[in-house]
């Protein structure tokens, strides 16, 4: 399937850190909160159980917002309109602003396409967190952690509406741990590389909470890179 996807950069007055992006959800999300695309909720508040529509990350201290289909109308307004950013009191001014607009095939491939994660991946919840420990081999580990980026894939084709017509063999080539938050909370996440039959967007998040940045991946056209 083809997928319309715009990139944001914004270039603020000072840089960012990963944590950042959480506080450029909740103010976007605020300022745009008649479009659900913006933030996931309801108007009751409720949460939206679909792979977000717009992404807000932070890759190399810059502030990226990513969009496709349904989240675009965001990312032209935000292109359009917005000349500061409020992150939890701190206003940021905007520098200066550039949007790339490109469509992209996502889908089962016949031939393995490499990837490397931008920001830490979040693999794990509570269950697999506890079977990845109990494993006794790093071979055992990366094994968990391919079935568990399939499974990755798999969820975001559902919500796409994309139907997986072929297996998904996925190989991790190097991996490492890295301590994250989310919520305030640490949890176990990973950096690396990884190749797998299956094309999906540069800038596209896979894993858990990738609204707020995690799991930023990139084609990687240097199988080397760590």
């Amino acid at each position: 399937m083809q997928l319309h996807v715009l990139k944001l950069r914004l270039d603020l007055d000072s840089d960012l850190s990963q944590k950042d992006a959480r506080k450029i959800r909740n103010y976007l999300g605020r300022l745009f909160k008649d479009d659900s695309y913006a933030h996931n909720h309801l108007d009751d508040g409720k949460f939206i159980y679909r792979y977000p529509r717009v992404q807000y990350k932070v890759i190399n201290n810059h502030c990226f917002i990513v969009g496709f289909n349904e989240g675009n109308n965001v990312i032209k307004q935000v292109f359009d309109e917005l000349r500061i950013l409020n992150l939890e009191g701190k206003w940021q001014e905007i520098l200066s602003k550039s949007l790339d607009s490109k469509i992209y095939h996502f889908g089962i491939s016949q031939n393995p396409t490499s990837y490397r994660f931008l920001t830490p991946w979040l693999a794990l919840n509570e269950k697999n967190y506890q079977k990845y420990r109990q494993q006794q081999s790093l071979d055992l580990r990366k094994t968990l952690l391919e079935s568990i980026l399939i499974g990755n894939i798999l969820s975001l084709s559902k919500s796409l509406g994309y139907t997986v017509s072929d297996p998904i063999k996925a190989e991790i080539k190097f991996i490492r741990e890295v301590p994250a938050k989310l919520k305030g909370v640490g949890m176990t996440a990973f950096m690396g590389r990884f190749s797998v039959n299956f094309e999906i967007p540069d800038l596209f998040g896979i894993g858990k909470s990738v609204s707020r940045g995690f799991g930023t991946i990139k084609r990687c056209q240097d199988p080397t890179i760590r």
